[in-house]
């Protein structure tokens, strides 16, 4: 490369200048000198410099593109490529394995400072599309697999940061929950859906009336007004009704099961009551036959006695 032409190679032996130990104390006490300056003595901060270097390469979209959602998914051959153009600039007494985990630092750095930069504002996708960072490159694979991702995404329900409007103004909660609760024919998905919705629309009507004839009311701030008189109480009372149904459900599985062991028990008691019932006509009948067959001995006792004494007496001779 043209940098490693002009800019001579510097022997480096500090380990801390990839790892960032503590241990800067311990430098070389030999002044690394600039070949070609006649022995002049380096003033320059060499860990510094070779930090602010390892920045230039990881920036350098045609070397280390930021299409890679790791470091790890980036091929070898680029990191062979990086490492290279740092070994033809530094003479580094390091491992590549600390090298190049110095230089996914950076470059990890350098994407997250882009996504905030160009990705991270409140404009709109297709704004976001067109304006590409300094040194990035587009290209048509990569646009085609971003929009088969979102055309996939918009299919699914909630995903607001792909519902825009062609003018490219977001998307108000409102909105949201009136595009996410229709079907294709434009119908609600449900009755209740439905009810919301005009409650939603009753009260979007009077707070835009209260806008208009009053300049302190917010009407960015109406849509969140609106969900927390409406939804709020809807998914708290839909929730506090969830509650009570179940447990009015468990109240009457808890009814029914004393009803059976009522009906049980009564069952029982009664069995076990008209079994003492025949018990005690049984003890009754033994005792009536016992006493009537007693009686009958005693009526034959006395029937023999009245015998005994009806028969006429002969005197002695």
């Amino acid at each position: 490369m043209c940098i490693a032409e002009k800019m001579p190679r510097r022997r480096l032996r500090d380990l801390s200048i990839v790892q960032n130990t503590p241990n800067l104390e311990e430098t070389n006490s030999e002044q690394q000198t600039v070949i070609g300056s006649l022995n002049a003595p380096e003033a320059t901060d060499e860990p510094v410099e070779i930090q602010r270097y390892l920045g230039i390469i990881a920036r350098n979209a045609n070397m280390l593109p930021i299409n890679y959602e790791s470091w790890h998914q980036m091929p070898d051959s680029n990191k062979n490529q990086a490492l290279d153009d740092i070994k033809e600039r530094f003479a580094l007494e390091v491992s590549d394995t600390y090298n190049k985990k110095a230089l996914g630092k950076k470059w990890r750095e350098h994407k997250s400072t882009l996504k905030k930069e160009y990705f991270k504002k409140d404009i709109s996708l297709e704004e976001k599309l067109r304006t590409v960072p300094p040194r990035m490159l587009r290209t048509v694979s990569e646009l085609e697999q971003a929009t088969g991702k979102n055309k996939n995404s918009r299919t699914q329900q909630g995903r607001k940061v792909l519902l825009e409007l062609s003018s490219g103004q977001k998307v108000g909660h409102l909105q949201l929950f009136d595009i996410t609760h229709r079907k294709k024919d434009g119908s609600p998905m449900t009755s209740e859906a439905g009810e919301i919705m005009e409650k939603l629309k009753d009260k979007k009507a009077k707070y835009e009336a209260i806008a208009s004839s009053d300049s302190f009311v917010n009407i960015e701030e109406i849509d969140n007004r609106i969900i927390i008189k409406v939804l709020v109480p809807q998914r708290y009372g839909q929730s506090l009704r969830d509650q009570m149904a179940k447990m009015q459900v468990s109240t009457v599985e808890q009814i029914t099961q004393l009803k059976v062991e009522v009906a049980s028990r009564e069952a029982e008691v009664q069995r076990k009551y008209e079994g003492l019932q025949l018990q005690l006509k049984d003890e009754a009948a033994v005792r009536e036959a016992e006493q009537n067959r007693k009686y009958n001995k005693l009526q034959l006792q006395l029937q023999n006695m009245i015998k005994m004494f009806q028969q006429p007496h002969n005197p002695p001779s």
